[in-house]
């Protein structure tokens, strides 16, 4: 098979996958079957036909409004479909046929469920952050970045983290960083190993500072204002995922 046809029948999957991700997205924060029942409006109950599953498509023919009751359709679905088919397509063009293809594809699923859950509940399920460290761990064993990297990398990014909360926590009285956050550090450094988790956290940190400041000064929030740190995880992983191993050697290239 070509690049080209790899990269897009890998989209198309992708496209394809988003749609099953605004599934985990909606149903995991209610603690609802993946699986049951079939996908519906979530206003009126009816059962969505074939053709209004045809991620993208369907929801610009419908006009992002349900056949039946009219009720208006988030674009957030399309979005994540968008999403999910951009970072398959880039992944096949960028890894090619492999098992860090899979552990790529699989990282990224996780941290856009991750980013919209958060986003929007402000929790991080377990059965993606715990879940999928044993499964990153797992594939570290046949692609990059090893088994004893990914194993300091969820050590780093699960143990180190948790005792600067548990510091903090003992403190200030507050809680500074939350056990979900902990726990998608953990997922992280299993995936990309302890120096791109290390980069993951100091980009998160730099990201989530900034909009906090911006925040502050346009008045929407205050110095105790909780921010979803799991989304800017997710971007910063994103990143990290992609290009971070260039940036790692770059910052590394001052020392030696």
């Amino acid at each position: 098979m070509s690049e080209s046809w790899l990269v897009a029948l890998s989209g198309l999957l992708g496209l394809a996958v988003g749609s099953f991700l605004n599934v985990c997205i909606y149903r995991l924060p209610l603690d609802q079957s993946l699986a049951f029942p079939a996908s519906h409006c979530t206003v009126c109950n009816r059962t969505l036909s074939w053709f209004e599953n045809v991620p993208v498509l369907a929801w610009l023919v419908l006009r992002g409004r349900c056949r039946t009751c009219h009720t208006r359709i988030s674009p957030v679905y399309p979005l994540v479909e968008l999403l999910t088919g951009v970072m398959f397509a880039w992944s096949a063009w960028h890894y090619g046929p492999s098992v860090l293809l899979v552990s790529r594809v699989l990282f990224g699923c996780m941290l856009i469920v991750l980013f919209f859950i958060d986003l929007r509940h402000r929790i991080l399920p377990n059965p993606i952050t715990v879940g999928g460290t044993v499964v990153g761990f797992l594939l570290s064993f046949l692609a990059p970045p090893g088994w004893l990297s990914s194993l300091i990398g969820l050590v780093i990014g699960g143990l180190i983290p948790y005792a600067l909360a548990e510091a903090y926590l003992r403190l200030r009285k507050a809680e500074g960083l939350g056990m979900g956050d902990v726990k998608m550090l953990a997922l992280i450094g299993a995936f990309l190993g302890w120096q791109l988790v290390i980069l993951t956290l100091a980009l998160a940190s730099i990201l989530g500072s900034l909009v906090g400041v911006g925040m502050i000064i346009t008045r929407r929030g205050d110095m105790k204002y909780a921010l979803p740190f799991g989304t800017f995880l997710a971007i910063a992983a994103m990143f990290a995922a992609a290009v971070g191993d260039p940036v790692v050697a770059w910052y590394m290239g001052f020392y030696r």
